[in-house]
């Protein structure tokens, strides 16, 4: 039998469970983000069969980097076979090391986290704004300069005398955060960014993409990402070293040679298979698309919300930028609220989906180091997403 607690919602929310019907129409449940597929994308798929080059070799990977390259405005990309694998080896590229410490957000998808740990680095997690649910600029200066010093153009942890070698701001459902606030501290303090862009293609902070603003940007294109390879990652980078040094790791460390296998060092099988990369070149030629349709299905929720009455807030773009809104977002009034729309959500086979849980409150994270996270812990308990899929033209 239902909560007559959960029963009451559901009829608060029908007219926005009617809403996201009329929005994805003849569907039976109604999925968060599903992939969007066209001839094009079968087509370019099979060439790549035709061709029998379907592993981390072919024409269509060399396509895939250049396109990323240009779209993004970088000066290099580097596929690799997930947006995880691509983190972690943009960090393994950054020398962190056992023990240095990495900071971070704790309001992200667990593979943020894992990569550090990945390095067998210890991550420090500061807070987020709450607009663009992004590492906020000011938390970071704030432990910064509460908790560490600078020595040798390092910076160092005063508490555990560890070198903070690296920063991971994250682009939370494509909202870009203050990166180029993030960027600037960084520089003082002598730590090498790294942009976790995973789900911000499309998306600019004022007028430049996301993943460009730091030593190297990471973007995912699994399944349920703006533009998918079924599975799949790129490093971008303005820095010519770096992409080689990335294509080289990523390539088992191979050493260029007609016949013989030599690996002078020990790298990772992460690049991107070719068959994969034809269906990514596919869907950037649709990406433009996607993405005005997914503004449009935003600016839709946004006026709905506006109109209802309801006490929720729409997450919205921050100023000074354009977000792909890859998850549309809403702040409800409480946790409890929030658990009786998700439950009333399940009941109406539309799905919606909680904030992750934070990376401090996960078991492999515990103990780690941060700054208490106040912003982050009150999204936790009121943010739901919803169903954000590309919306067909009719």
């Amino acid at each position: 039998m239902s909560d007559p607690s959960v029963s009451a919602r559901r009829h608060e929310y029908k007219p926005l469970f009617k809403f996201i019907r009329n929005a994805f129409p003849n569907q039976g449940v109604i999925p968060l983000h599903e992939p969007r597929f066209s001839a094009l994308d079968k087509q370019y798929v099979n060439e790549a069969i035709d061709s029998t080059f379907v592993s981390s070799v072919g024409a269509f990977v060399d396509r895939f980097e250049r396109q990323i390259a240009e779209y993004t405005g970088a000066g290099y990309a580097v596929a690799a076979v997930n947006g995880t694998a691509a983190l972690h080896l943009a960090l393994v590229l950054c020398d962190v090391q056992p023990g240095d410490e990495v900071i971070t957000q704790a309001l992200t998808f667990v593979a943020t986290g894992a990569a550090i740990l990945y390095c067998r680095a210890n991550p420090v997690m500061v807070d987020v704004d709450k607009d663009s649910l992004g590492m906020s600029a000011e938390a970071l200066r704030n432990w910064l300069e509460n908790n560490a010093r600078k020595e040798g153009g390092v910076a160092v942890n005063q508490a555990t005398g560890a070198v903070i070698k690296a920063c991971v701001p994250v682009h939370v459902f494509g909202h870009p955060c203050r990166v180029d606030q993030i960027r600037d501290i960084c520089q003082e303090w002598g730590i090498r960014l790294v942009e976790d862009a995973s789900e911000s293609l499309g998306s600019f902070c004022k007028g430049r993409h996301t993943g460009t603003f730091g030593d190297m940007g990471v973007f995912s294109f699994n399944g349920n990402k703006v533009v998918t390879t079924g599975g799949g990652g790129v490093i971008v980078t303005n820095n010519e070293r770096l992409a080689k040094r990335a294509k080289f790791l990523s390539t088992t460390a191979k050493q260029p040679h007609p016949y013989e296998f030599f690996h002078p060092e020990l790298g990772y099988n992460y690049r991107l298979p070719n068959l994969n990369a034809a269906l990514g070149c596919a869907q950037l030629e649709q990406l433009e698309g996607f993405i005005e349709a997914k503004r449009e299905l935003a600016h839709a929720y946004r006026d709905f919300f506006n109109q209802a009455g309801m006490p929720v807030a729409f997450v919205e773009e921050p100023l000074e930028s354009r977000s792909n809104y890859w998850l549309n977002a809403i702040l409800v009034s409480s946790e409890q609220e929030k658990t009786a729309l998700l439950e009333a959500a399940l009941e109406e086979s539309v799905q919606m989906r909680p904030v992750w849980r934070l990376l401090h409150e996960l078991p492999m994270f515990e103990g780690c180091a941060h700054d208490g996270l106040t912003a982050s812990i009150e999204l936790s308990r009121r943010l739901v997403n919803l169903p954000s899929s590309v919306v067909q033209k009719r």
